[in-house]
């Protein structure tokens, strides 16, 4: 079992260019050398990309690359550079309120971006992103994942684990628990519920398999999970979705982790928001970070 890093392979500005490694055709053109369709993940990865911008995970492990590997990963990017791009005009609408001493209220919380909990931007992200594949399945894209990378910039957001899912929990960096997201298309999925799932963080991390719901082994599975839930009340939810025009590879299960999940800064009973006390700290932290930020930046 080998583990390989990601080169880097952006240009310099780190903005999208026509026909540079980060222009969507040169994406499209990359996804097109991985599509394999009996693999069935044409609609299963813009969902699992779409999964990430909402769930904006840090720590995100793959089992069995291809088609969604880029799709992961660049959603990864967005998401880091979405946040960076949300915590500067987050600082911007809100220094005015409290370098006046204004209270909060419901015009600063829907001037965009709107919506947002200050608190979760004084978090800084160290995102880290590991795909596991042995290379052996002849029928899937997983020997083309590494090139496809590099052409689209994205090689620096993966590090890749050559080798069996069995083998594999001991290479797992140092750190990288709990995880966030784990999306395991691969036969092993029983295997990894039952080994890997401690790693699952505890405060809603998900765990997402491919294809269970329509072949014996799989719905086999399923039942293990369901029995699993009722036995060990509240420690997760189960939903399966599925694509009723396909004969195989065609359905999702989605685990979310509920055993620790922790108390989150949201509205109160009829919408109402608590402005004051720990919401207002958390935004003078916000601001107070981004002056520390300013002072550095001059500093160099």
């Amino acid at each position: 079992m080998t583990m390989l890093s990601g080169a880097r392979g952006v240009d310099e500005s780190g903005e999208r260019v026509p026909g540079g490694p980060n222009s969507d055709h040169t994406f499209r053109a990359a996804l097109d050398r991985l599509r394999v369709p009996g693999m069935g993940t044409e609609v299963v990865a813009p969902l699992l990309s779409n999964l990430i911008h909402m769930v904006r995970p840090t720590r995100v492990l793959e089992v069995g690359m291809g088609y969604t590997t880029l799709f992961l990963a660049r959603a990864l990017a967005e998401v880091d550079r979405a946040i960076e791009d949300e915590r500067q005009a987050l600082v911007e609408k809100t220094e005015p309120y409290l370098r006046d001493g204004r209270d909060l209220d419901e015009k600063w919380i829907e001037t965009t971006p709107a919506l947002l909990v200050p608190g979760f931007y004084n978090r800084r992200r160290a995102t880290r992103f590991i795909a596991v594949d042995d290379l052996s399945d002849e029928h899937s894209s997983a020997r083309r994942v590494g090139e496809a990378l590099h052409e689209v910039g994205l090689a620096d957001r993966v590090t890749v684990v050559n080798g069996q899912l069995r083998d594999c929990r001991e290479a797992l960096p140092e750190g990288f628990a709990p995880i966030d997201f784990a999306w395991v298309d691969a036969w092993e999925c029983l295997y990894f519920f039952e080994h890997f799932w401690d790693l699952i963080d505890p405060d809603g991390g998900l765990l997402v398999m491919h294809y269970l719901m329509t072949y014996p082994e799989g719905e086999a599975i399923l039942e293990y999970i369901a029995d699993s839930q009722r036995l060990r009340a509240g420690e997760f939810e189960v939903l399966s979705l599925l694509e009723g025009q396909k004969l195989r590879q065609n359905s999702l299960t989605v685990i979310r982790k509920t055993a620790g999940t922790k108390p989150k800064t949201y509205a109160e009973q009829g919408q109402v928001f608590p402005m004051d006390g720990r919401f207002r700290e958390e935004a003078n932290t916000l601001l107070e970070n981004a002056r520390g930020h300013r002072l550095r930046g001059s500093d160099r």
